[in-house]
């Protein structure tokens, strides 16, 4: 029974952690117990009527069936609980299809619990465009993913694949699809160092493989990571707005957690919060997507018209069209190679259900991201989100690209998030 998801996670939001024991030492503990309070309620004078007689006979039937249930609940061949797999959906709606009734907008989620569960509030990981929870539960190249090393570390860990990609079904109405192509892959994550087509693109080194054709087609490591991609929304909108409703039932069932996004999904895990701020006890946002109000880097294309999002987020004084944020672009960059950041212009509003939230945003030394992501920080610390920015090399964590999650240091960078975690998490 204590091995059901459900009742673990009840015990999880109050606090506790249900574990296993053999019936021998928990009916020990009980009978210590009732020997104990027996004598306190006999010092005191409390029913003496004999009554006490009886509430040890209580206590002794009570003490009897939780046993039974401790015996039931105790794995077998030990006397702690073994790690809890397994997976449920979140979200979703009935919406009428060509053939009948359908549903839409659900998210699957895979959790992984640890045998003793150490951390007071588990993690929700959240992947990026044409990714799916794929991403953190291995490598192309068969090592271990941070699902497991954070599961390892004593959090619960809640591995989603958003709306309409992988495990959770795609339904014409959301959209039309689109692919990252194999080229693209190459030239911006896995072997950028060959094409340069950005400044720290030279300084890649951390991508998993052998060989001159390492991080390209042919090579098996890359053949592996290609084929996880799959197709996706096409609308950033749409994928923002899917994920905020289905990232919301999530934590209305597990409770309070700490939301880990990845490149994209950065861009959802603002509205996630700005949906359920008391459940969302930090971000860590992975190379978010970004920079406030336009691309970088590849072109300038306006997006995320609300600053970091492409959909509403609640400021204060209200935006009630994203026309309303006044944009100023800095007229310097902050330093050589990076751009220079669009912020708030007068009047200044607040992302007001975001400020008490601790964020940790981090960049790679050799990722397009290490051009921008400081805008985001900026941006958000204007707008009353005190936040963590650290550019990875300046933590001695050299030679990333993008995809950080899955390149030959992963577990490295995963001790990091671990520790910034333990110091800034409450």
């Amino acid at each position: 029974m204590l091995a059901q998801l459900s009742i673990r996670e009840r015990y999880a939001q109050l606090g506790a952690e249900p574990v296993g024991s053999t019936p021998e030492a928990f009916w020990n503990f009980v009978r210590a117990q009732i020997e104990k309070w027996t004598k306190v309620v006999r010092a005191a004078g409390i029913n003496r009527n004999n009554r006490d007689s009886e509430m040890t006979r209580r206590f002794a039937a009570a003490a009897v069936a939780l046993a039974t249930l401790a015996a039931c609940a105790t794995p077998p061949g030990g006397s702690v609980a073994e790690p809890q797999t397994g997976y449920f959906f979140v979200g979703g709606q009935y919406v009428e299809g060509k053939t009948g009734p359908l549903m839409q907008g659900q998210m699957y989620v895979e959790y992984q619990m640890p045998a003793r569960r150490t951390q007071p509030y588990p993690i929700v990981m959240i992947h990026g465009a044409a990714q799916t929870g794929t991403n953190f539960t291995g490598t192309p190249d068969g090592r271990k993913g941070w699902a497991q090393y954070f599961v390892e570390q004593g959090y619960v860990v809640y591995v989603v694949d958003q709306p309409g990609r992988g495990r959770s079904p795609y339904n014409d109405s959301m959209g039309p699809l689109t692919r990252f192509p194999s080229s693209q892959i190459e030239r911006r994550f896995t072997a950028q160092e060959k094409f340069n087509l950005w400044p720290q693109a030279k300084l890649h080194t951390q991508w998993p493989g052998e060989g001159p054709n390492k991080g390209q087609r042919g090579d098996a490591v890359f053949d592996q990571f290609y084929a996880s991609q799959v197709q996706y929304i096409a609308s950033n909108a749409t994928t923002q707005q899917l994920n905020r409703d289905a990232g919301a039932a999530l934590l209305d069932r597990i409770g309070p957690a700490i939301v880990l996004t990845h490149s994209q999904s950065g861009a959802i895990g603002w509205p996630i919060a700005d949906a359920r701020p008391k459940l969302v006890k930090a971000i860590v946002a992975a190379e978010p997507s970004g920079p406030p109000f336009a691309n970088a880097v590849f072109d300038e294309t306006p997006a995320r018209a609300w600053g970091v999002t492409d959909i509403p987020m609640t400021y204060d004084p209200p935006v009630n069209d994203a026309k309303d944020l006044v944009i100023v672009r800095e007229e310097k960059a902050d330093g050589p190679n990076l751009e220079r950041c669009r912020l708030q212009g007068a009047p200044v509003r607040r992302l007001v259900n975001l400020t008490a939230v601790p964020v940790l945003i981090f960049a790679s030394e050799s990722s397009y991201h290490a051009a921008y992501d400081h805008c985001t920080s900026k941006y958000l610390e204007q707008a009353g989100v005190k936040n963590t920015y650290v550019r990875l090399e300046n933590v001695g964590i050299r030679g990333n690209g993008h995809m950080v999650m899955i390149e030959k240091n992963n577990l490295e960078i995963a001790a990091f998030i671990d520790q910034w975690i333990r110091q800034n998490v409450r």
